[in-house]
């Protein structure tokens, strides 16, 4: 991989926001210091990083492709109200797994979980405002 400044711009502002930002949300931030780069430019390169496994891309089923740096095992939720994304730990897909391969003998390798719902705050607002 060519090194370039800008994809290190794009790759450390990713990494630094656990807020698994949109291409337009790392556009914004990335302009802060680099006000010449363009749109297609991070799009692109925010491809290419989830591409090579440096990010990983959460594909949305409403709105846009949010990006994460974390790349060890974890999975996501987000909240239909604010939109926000979360990250999950879930040790029981393990287990699954194992009975996957013990039940079906089909092997595990890779897992795409998304879950949906309301977050701790839009329940609690909701619930207040009942």
């Amino acid at each position: 991989m060519n090194y370039s400044k800008q994809r290190e711009l794009i790759l450390k502002t990713v990494i630094e926001n656990p807020i698994h930002p949109t291409a337009d949300t790392v556009y914004e931030q990335v302009r802060r210091e680099n006000p010449k780069i363009s749109l297609g430019t991070v799009y692109r390169n925010l491809n290419f990083l989830s591409e090579m496994g440096i990010l990983r891309k959460i594909s949305m089923p409403v709105g846009s492709d949010r990006f994460d740096g974390r790349l060890d095992e974890h999975y996501h939720m987000t909240c239909t109200a604010c939109g926000r994304v979360f990250d999950v730990e879930c040790g029981a897909l393990k287990e699954l797994d194992r009975q996957i391969l013990e039940n079906q003998g089909f092997w595990v390798q890779k897992r795409h979980l998304l879950l949906t719902g309301l977050c701790k705050e839009c329940r609690e607002a909701a619930e207040a405002t009942g």
